[in-house]
């Protein structure tokens, strides 16, 4: 990632892709969970997409460059990144793709239709209220903790959205994976492929990304472990896997499989 602009409330980066993308300076940033939720979305999907708690809309904008949609539907609480969203679809020419909504997804239904899509992809709030450290930004205390609707209200939400077989992608924290694949069966979404992502071999998982089938049979398909980093005790200089360089090469998780 690379800084093209600086100022003393925002900066546009070059990030993968060649995407160029407009971050708050005390705001929410691209990270790794955005990145590989991008990657394990298949290139083949089409038709129409919706992004569920799009922040800076950096997923969609990853989506428009590699997928095939032919229209998505950036759902995004918050209006300042509701606007940014928009910002930064027009500057990477993506404003007749990717739209912004700015609406609440526990009331979904008052902006789109039941089955609106064929795909929905999230990476929502990972914490519970009042689990870990609080935030001083309110803003990004609503990215990080279920201020604005839980999980089972996300997947309710992707539900309600996809038509039959269609499918949802999510990123969550690994230690609430029960809580979400709970929620998933409750609302007819069956998981379909699971990768769990470590820091290095020696180091319990930090994500799960899931890709999941509404309506399907029940049947998982595991992948190996993704391990992004080599062991090595010197931090500073860590050095990505194999498997890592081959994400950032191919931009996809299938070889994993």
């Amino acid at each position: 990632m690379k800084n093209i602009f600086d100022n003393n409330a925002e900066n546009v980066c070059v990030i993968n892709e060649n995407l160029r993308i407009i971050q708050k300076r005390n705001g929410l940033k691209f990270g790794t969970d955005s990145y590989l939720l991008s990657a394990f979305i298949k290139k083949t999907r089409t038709g129409r997409a919706v992004d569920l708690g799009a922040g800076t809309g950096v997923i969609s904008l990853f989506a428009a460059a590699r997928c095939s949609f032919f229209n998505i539907f950036a759902v995004e609480i918050q209006s300042e990144y509701s606007e940014l969203i928009e910002r930064n679809a027009k500057l990477n020419s993506f404003e007749r793709i990717i739209y912004p909504v700015n609406a609440d997804v526990r009331e979904i239904s008052s902006v789109l239709p039941a089955e609106f899509c064929k795909t929905v992809f999230s990476n929502p709030p990972y914490m519970k209220i009042g689990s870990g450290k609080d935030s001083s930004a309110s803003e990004m205390n609503k990215a990080r903790r279920e201020v604005c609707g839980t999980i089972d209200d996300f997947v309710a939400a992707a539900a309600y959205l996809l038509e039959y077989g269609g499918y949802f992608y999510i990123v969550y924290r690994p230690e609430r994976t029960a809580d979400l694949i709970c929620s998933l069966r409750d609302h007819s979404i069956e998981p379909k492929k699971m990768i769990y992502v470590h820091a290095d071999a020696a180091s319990p998982p930090s994500l799960v990304l899931i890709e999941a089938r509404k309506g399907a049979s029940s049947s998982i398909k595991y992948s190996r472990p993704l391990f992004v980093y080599k062991d090595t005790k010197e931090v500073k200089n860590r050095q990505y896997t194999e498997d890592m360089e081959k994400v950032y090469e191919t931009f996809s998780l299938d070889f994993l499989f």
